[in-house]
């Protein structure tokens, strides 16, 4: 059985936190990160998850030798991180989604020449790789603006390329689609599908954008108060918390509160023109929710919306 991409044992991450002045001035300690266990294999797609604060970051700081463990272990790539993060940069890419890899007042092109430079790769090998994550990514048309000038979306584009430029055998992504609109989204999960089928790339997320965590991982880790709660498939997780979906639907016309066998009313705006209507997954579809509507009133518009991480992390937390 070969070696696991990523292994966590045990780990666990205590900082000290200070309050108070002088002679009143208090230490306690925090433990941000709690006893975690788990592994990944090799092309292995991973959603890890959890409300602010919960631990994330601070794991995946640990796991990339920024920081060093309290207790425990961790081995990524086959490497001790901290000792070995020189060596270990060669097989990992990370995006943070409020961090910036990229160089502000150099053309986006210029960027990715640097990084291939940094990471050794000749200039015959580097050009057809940053050429079909260019093309990938649909970065040509902004290839040499400054990075400062480009739109957020643009941006992450960009960033995720750069992470890319090296061929990492893992791709860290740490709220990649923050504050994209849905298109940018899109086209940025559809090119990490692209990419992993490609390439092989083990790919470890987080977010809190269900739709990511649907699209793009087969695996779920949910952490909460820096202790791992649930680790399984996404239709295990949602058939364990049963945390209804919401169908917002616009009507053509003002009407009273809908009454419907396949969903519960929980809502009504604008005199009862656009309506929320909750139902259980396990139980029934949307579309099944939608047909049903229209049979009583024309539908003009409607967009479904998915239970917020916080709150499966709340109820997977408070049943045990």
């Amino acid at each position: 059985m070969s070696e696991p991409l990523l292994e966590l044992r045990d780990l666990r991450r205590d900082f000290v936190v200070r309050t108070g002045e002088g002679l009143r001035r208090t230490r306690r300690v925090v433990r941000a990160v709690d006893g975690i266990s788990a592994t990944m294999a090799a092309g292995e797609s991973c959603g890890y998850i959890g409300a602010n604060g919960a631990g994330k970051s601070t794991t995946i700081k640990m796991l990339t030798g920024i920081l060093v463990p309290t207790s425990g272990s961790v081995r990524t790539c086959g490497l001790d991180p901290v000792p070995r993060r020189r060596e270990l940069a060669r097989h990992l890419g990370v995006v943070f989604g409020q961090r910036s890899q990229l160089w502000w007042d150099l053309p986006l092109r210029e960027s990715f020449d640097i990084l291939a430079a940094i990471h050794r790769i000749t200039r015959t090998d580097a050009r057809p790789r940053i050429a079909q994550l260019v093309a990938g990514l649909e970065l040509e048309p902004f290839l040499d603006t400054p990075v400062r000038q480009l739109s957020l979306g643009e941006r992450m584009r960009g960033e995720v390329a750069a992470a890319l430029v090296h061929r990492p055998r893992l791709l860290i992504l740490d709220e990649p689609t923050i504050g994209l609109d849905m298109i940018s989204k899109e086209r940025l999960r559809q090119f990490l599908v692209a990419e992993r089928r490609t390439e092989g790339t083990t790919l470890l997320l987080t977010t809190h954008d269900m739709g990511d965590i649907e699209r793009l991982c087969e695996r779920v880790l949910v952490v909460d108060l820096g202790q791992l709660v649930y680790d399984g498939t996404l239709t295990g997780l949602a058939n364990r918390v049963s945390l209804r979906r919401i169908l917002v639907v616009d009507l053509e016309e003002p009407h009273p509160p809908l009454r419907l066998a396949e969903a519960d009313h929980v809502g009504s705006e604008l005199d009862g023109q656009r309506q929320r209507l909750a139902f259980a997954p396990d139980q029934t579809t949307a579309a099944r929710v939608l047909a049903a509507v229209s049979e009583q009133v024309a539908v003009r518009d409607l967009r479904l919306e998915e239970p917020a991480v916080e709150d499966i992390v709340r109820t997977l937390y408070s049943r045990g």
